[in-house]
């Protein structure tokens, strides 16, 4: 038995959007949070009631104890093109991602790609994600291998791109699916992985792969699909060109089966109401990418009436377009999205709101909030300790905090990955910057 004495912060539930309020927030400073051998939490108590004896205590008590970061929308082979200048969301396909990935048929490139690519999640706090690999099967097999090793909780699966791509990133819709396949009864379900049927993005698949997709989804409902939505005026209109007789872009994924609860749709700016209505009646998620939408200038994501339509709302890095693994550095750009969105109407989105998202709002959307995303006992242990602050800004910034939300605003907004101080993987530690045994 592990024990770790610092301040809980989690959620039961969502929290109130707007003014903040402590609906939904469990706080809880100065207490253990114990971790079976089993590597699951196995209970929580007042710091000043000592742990069992034979128990392992970690005394951080000043820093901050969270669920580790779930980030629903990443690419594991961008890590080469992250901050690249000067292009929207096409041409930078075209420049730079399209062949930075291509060097990924390469399985020793693939597996030493999928090693640094995870190893900065954690090291950024982000213990579970959903990730695209690139259209080559052997990159999969690195990244489901990797994650294993580490045993993260992954949701990935091969791309599927068929046209409109450069040599060296096409397949083909037989071979596409015999790879998806074996793919499947690899990994599908073992350990901490699960597999998501990945379409590209619309344009990059024929109705035919869009067919072959739908089925995969429509054979196993455990499948999750994951893809791209909406997010660049320009390809909203290139569909509309490829698919004429679709209603809209998101319809396009409904007519071939790929919209359901195990949906993960990146982006999503440019959608309508009726588009809402049936993410909502699907059951399937948005992944807001905040930080790539601004610096591709995509859009701005209209998260409040996403929500009132009853859509789950994730949030996601999308590195390479974005600029930052951190979670933190994501939510403060989503926090900017809506301030300009709520300007002279409604509220900004505020921290309890943001990290519930990226935490248990993340888990739930993609039903695995039994596992990941809370404090709760019997949860794994996938956690990330924090100092509210590492140098004479933000020290001070922390020292005038009024409340609650004013000091988890101003972490969420200037924290990064420097504030991490250790990760831990189903009760294994895996990151670590100190730590304090106290017997």
């Amino acid at each position: 038995m592990i024990a770790l004495r610092a301040d809980l912060l989690d959620f039961t539930a969502e929290p109130d959007w707007g003014p903040p309020s402590m609906a939904g927030v469990r706080w809880r400073p100065d207490h253990w949070l114990l971790i079976g051998d089993d590597g699951r939490i196995a209970g929580v108590q007042p710091g000043d009631q000592a742990p069992g004896a034979g128990c392992r205590c970690e005394d951080h008590r000043g820093r901050l104890l969270m669920p580790g970061f779930i980030d629903t929308h990443v690419h594991s082979a961008q890590l080469d093109v992250i901050a690249s200048h000067g292009t929207e969301l096409l041409d930078w396909l075209e420049r730079y991602t399209f062949p930075c990935e291509r060097a990924y048929a390469d399985p020793a490139l693939a597996a030493r790609g999928a090693a640094l690519f995870l190893d900065a999640l954690l090291a950024h706090g982000t213990t579970a994600a959903v990730v695209f690999p690139t259209v080559h099967k052997v990159s999969a097999e690195a990244l489901f291998a990797a994650a294993h090793e580490r045993g993260m909780r992954l949701i990935a699966g091969k791309v599927l791109m068929d046209r409109h791509a450069p040599d060296g990133l096409r397949d083909d819709v037989d071979q596409a699916e015999r790879d998806c396949v074996d793919l499947i009864q690899r990994w599908h379900g073992r350990g901490r992985s699960s597999y998501a049927v990945t379409v590209r993005f619309a344009p990059t698949s024929t109705p035919g792969q869009l067919a072959m997709a739908g089925a995969l989804c429509g054979a196993d409902p455990s499948l999750y699909m994951q893809t791209h939505v909406a997010e660049n005026p320009d390809e909203v209109q290139w569909v509309r060109q490829l698919f004429p007789q679709a209603r809209s872009y998101l319809d396009v994924y409904a007519s071939a089966g790929l919209l359901h609860a195990r949906s993960v749709l990146a982006h999503g700016i440019w959608i309508d109401d009726a588009d809402r209505a049936q993410l909502h009646e699907r059951g399937a998620q948005i992944a807001f990418c905040p930080s790539s939408n601004l610096f591709l200038g995509s859009g701005l994501f209209d998260w409040p009436a996403t929500a009132a339509a009853g859509v789950q709302v994730s949030v996601a890095s999308d590195v390479g377009g974005g600029t930052s693994l951190s979670m933190q550095r994501t939510l403060a750009d989503g926090y900017k999205v809506q301030a300009l969105l709520a300007r002279g109407s409604g509220s900004p989105l505020n921290a309890f709101s943001a990290l519930y998202a990226a935490t248990r709002g993340s888990a739930r959307a993609l039903q695995l909030d039994h596992e990941i995303g809370s404090l709760e006992p019997g949860r794994m242990a996938d956690l990330c300790l924090w100092q509210w602050s590492v140098g004479a800004v933000d020290g001070h910034r922390m020292a005038r905090a009024r409340d609650l939300h004013e000091k988890v605003f101003a972490w969420m907004t200037l924290a990064d990955d420097r504030h991490l101080q250790a990760a831990w993987i189903a009760g294994r530690q895996r990151v670590g910057r100190g730590q304090r045994e106290t017997g």
